[in-house]
């Protein structure tokens, strides 16, 4: 009995490292694609800031960052996994948030408060092209300038691989882990186009936050978990009781 995972390379290397260290089987099923987009700068902007949502958006332009001058900079990360991709990518100074969007938020504004960051400078967010918030928007409501710059874009698989489409018809697969919205809506039309949907939603999902655990519940899914926090460890903590609840 496997445990599925659906993150996108490469995060879903570690996800599996950590999962078979903890006794699982596991099969992967990346159903967003990495594409970087080129990143233009603004020569005559500068910057008193970086924002990023997402580990891939430093990974997408990681080979400019010395060049635009952006690693003096201190950035502010939405969770402690784009945070470690930042200092691997050589920011210095790089300021941790809660895990969501709205603690990101609510980080910047209090380091402006702080007088830690300067309300008259521009901040640059590297974002996705597919945003759940425009968190942009948010900051420029509350009196920063913000200049968004798409760096990558998640494009949804259409094919499930042959090996999880033969364990959900022999229902081999134990459970599902989901790490974002889109992510779970692209799994959906993928097991979907697959024919196995309803063998896929007949086992437990386990969510990164609320807002993905609606994806799934919208798709008919009844064993919906969320983890308590937005990071892995809480989410394997998810799985494991998903898990004693089926054993029980």
């Amino acid at each position: 009995m496997s445990i599925l995972v659906t993150r996108p390379h490469p995060d879903n290397e570690a996800t599996s490292e950590n999962l078979r260290a903890r006794g699982h089987v596991v099969l992967l099923a990346p159903v967003l694609k990495f594409e970087p987009v080129a990143f233009h700068a603004e020569s005559e902007t500068s910057y008193s800031a970086v924002i990023v949502t997402s580990a891939n958006a430093i990974r997408a332009v990681a080979p400019q960052l010395q060049d635009l001058g952006l690693l003096e900079l201190p950035l502010f990360a939405v969770g402690e996994h784009t945070a470690a991709a930042a200092r691997d990518a050589g920011f210095a100074e790089v300021i941790v948030a809660g895990g969501d969007g709205t603690a990101l938020r609510d980080k910047v504004m209090q380091s402006a408060r702080d007088k830690r960051l300067k309300k008259k400078g521009t901040l640059l967010y590297l974002a996705g092209a597919d945003l759940s918030r425009d968190l942009g928007g948010e900051l420029s409501a509350e009196g920063f300038n913000v200049v968004t710059h798409t760096t990558y874009r998640m494009a949804p698989v259409k094919l499930l691989p042959r090996d999880v489409c033969e364990g959900f018809a022999a229902h081999g697969i134990r459970a599902v882990l989901h790490y974002s919205r889109r992510s779970a809506r692209a799994f959906l039309e993928a097991a979907r186009g697959e024919g196995v949907e309803i063998s896929a939603l007949a086992i437990p999902q386990c969510c990164l936050s609320e807002a993905v655990a609606g994806v799934l519940r919208e798709a008919g899914a009844s064993q919906v978990l969320v983890a308590a926090t937005p990071d892995e460890n809480a989410l394997f903590d998810t799985l494991e009781r998903a898990l004693r609840t089926r054993l029980a």
